[in-house]
């Protein structure tokens, strides 16, 4: 019975270690933060997978900056980067803006970028333009994205409730799911502690029969003297 539990424990203690972020080459497109705090660095993030990786394609990146300030109408381009290539678009974000998405490649599919010594100044509206090109046998097709990103600067970093509950709750499953693999591993013990009594004292029984038969069979084999 107990060995009949093995797939359900082997399941739960695969979800224990899947609690630590897998590293691989998927592409998850995840969307960015939005809070960042005064003085320091924040990623813009801009992520957009690529369907089918066996099709060769290239791409490029263009971020725009509207300011929260009604008096700046329009978005305006800030940094655009192409062919493994950055490039700052606006003064106000000169030596500011770094490249943090993919590297290395033309085929790009993280687009982020990070600022340097955030200020108030930065609070508004982000958008980012992926523009693609894939490469089949015999035409190109281009596809584009687009993502926004609502910054708002802060003194300093607040967590919400629902971050704040969601992080108690996962540690509340995570201490429960170990509690009850401590009772399974508990009941199998038991079980099989019960077994191996249960089979000893079958076969002390099967000694003691196989003892007594051939205890008769020596007395039966015994002539009686006339």
């Amino acid at each position: 019975m107990c060995a009949a539990r093995d797939p359900l424990l082997l399941l739960l203690l695969t979800l224990l270690a899947l609690q630590a972020r897998v590293c691989g080459g998927a592409c998850v497109e995840v969307d960015s933060d939005t809070e960042a705090v005064v003085g320091d660095g924040f990623q813009l993030g801009c992520i957009y997978c690529k369907m089918r990786g066996e099709v060769r394609a290239k791409a490029s990146v263009d971020w725009y900056y509207r300011s929260s300030d009604e008096r700046e109408k329009g978005d305006v381009q800030i940094y655009r980067y192409q062919n493994q290539r950055g490039e700052i678009m606006d003064p106000r974000f000169e030596d500011r803006l770094a490249w943090n998405g993919s590297k290395g490649t033309d085929d790009l599919q993280d687009g982020s970028i990070y600022i340097l010594n955030v200020t108030y100044n930065d609070t508004g509206t982000y958008t980012c333009n992926f523009t693609r090109t894939l490469t089949y046998n015999y035409y190109e097709v281009q596809a584009n994205n687009t993502k926004t990103v609502q910054l708002n600067v802060v003194p300093r970093l607040t967590r919400g409730m629902a971050s704040i509950l969601s992080e108690v709750m996962m540690y509340v499953s995570i201490v429960g799911l170990q509690f009850w693999l401590l009772v399974e591993m508990i009941y199998c013990y038991r079980k099989i502690a019960a077994a191996g009594e249960e089979a000893l004292r079958e076969s002390e029984a099967e000694y003691l029969a196989i003892a007594s038969e051939s205890k008769d069979n020596c007395a039966a084999s015994v002539p009686v003297a006339e």
